[in-house]
């Protein structure tokens, strides 16, 4: 993993309440990149994105048939990105397809998951929103597996009143027809052929997923990774990670971890077996947003001239 890690652990062991329950289903992963020269690392945290872009916006057989073609591979990916989003209006929402990127590398390299729906790709056209679901990958373990519908969001900042909006989606992608839709995608797609060799198990997986079976069975295997970067005063005032900025984040990250499974918890109470789904708060602090996206958008336009 590119980023340093501060917390990777149950949410169990943070919770600051009594009163927030279950607790059980619930983990939390706090996220850093670090410094150099006194500056936070805008470069290798850029190359993170786009090392990983085409894990998104390309599907496994271009990817395959690029593999030694970096360049290519690049131009390829940039040409299904958006440069606006559909909705100017709405700047909560700028940036968001860097975000759904970065999920995708920290599923990689972090959790060891397969991309079965590269979302970017398959979305209608290059200047929509990903459909459903920010992320849908697979994490097979012991001849088992578990599907993960992520979200993915850069705010500028994450107080309270922003967090009911991010219960509010992971509420809306958890509703049943959604949740099939998303199940009919992945069997759909020809990704899973290339990704799972093990005919044994993609059998078992596709049957899991069919349409004929009911989504409660499936709601144990179901997590929901939830990534939020954010644009953060302590990273911008600092200059470097020591203990000091180590534990002022770790104390922001829980903070904001404890805020948002409480209005989680009462957000989603109405989600059948919501105590069997497991979540991931995933949090990641930036210096400067505009900055980020900025220059994200600027290469995204140089790479599409290439073209």
């Amino acid at each position: 993993m590119d980023f340093e890690i501060l917390i990777d652990s149950s949410f169990s062991e943070h919770c600051s309440s009594q009163n927030i329950s279950p607790i059980h289903n619930k983990h939390v992963l706090s996220l850093v990149n670090n410094f150099e020269d006194g500056k936070w690392r805008f470069k290798h945290f850029q190359n993170f994105i786009w090392d990983n872009i085409a894990e998104t916006s390309l599907s496994i057989t271009e990817r395959q048939a690029l593999v030694d073609q970096s360049h290519s591979l690049l131009t390829a990916a940039a040409e299904n990105l958006r440069l606006v989003d559909k909705d100017k209006s709405k700047d909560i929402s700028k940036g968001s397809e860097l975000a759904e990127i970065l999920l995708y590398g920290i599923m990689k390299h972090h959790y060891g998951a397969l991309p079965v729906v590269p979302k970017i790709f398959y979305k209608q056209n290059a200047q929509d929103n990903a459909k459903g679901a920010d992320s849908v990958h697979l994490v097979i373990k012991d001849n088992d597996f578990t599907v993960w519908f992520g979200e993915a969001k850069f705010y500028n900042k994450i107080e309270d009143a922003r967090l009911a909006s991010i219960v509010s989606s992971v509420a809306n992608s958890l509703d049943t027809k959604k949740l099939k839709k998303e199940n009919s995608i992945i069997t759909n797609v020809s990704d899973i052929d290339f990704l799972i060799e093990d005919e044994t198990l993609r059998k078992s997986i596709r049957d899991a997923l069919s349409s004929r079976i009911s989504i409660d069975s499936l709601k144990p295997k179901i997590h929901v990774p939830i990534f939020i970067l954010h644009e953060c005063e302590i990273t911008s005032s600092c200059t470097c990670m020591d203990s000091d900025y180590i534990k002022e984040i770790t104390d922001y990250h829980l903070d904001r971890a404890n805020a948002f499974f409480k209005k989680q918890i009462k957000g989603l109470k109405g989600v059948h077996l919501y105590e069997q789904i497991t979540f991931h708060i995933i949090l990641f602090p930036v210096p400067d947003k505009q900055r980020i996206v900025d220059r994200f958008v600027k290469k995204v336009e140089q790479y599409k001239e290439d073209d």
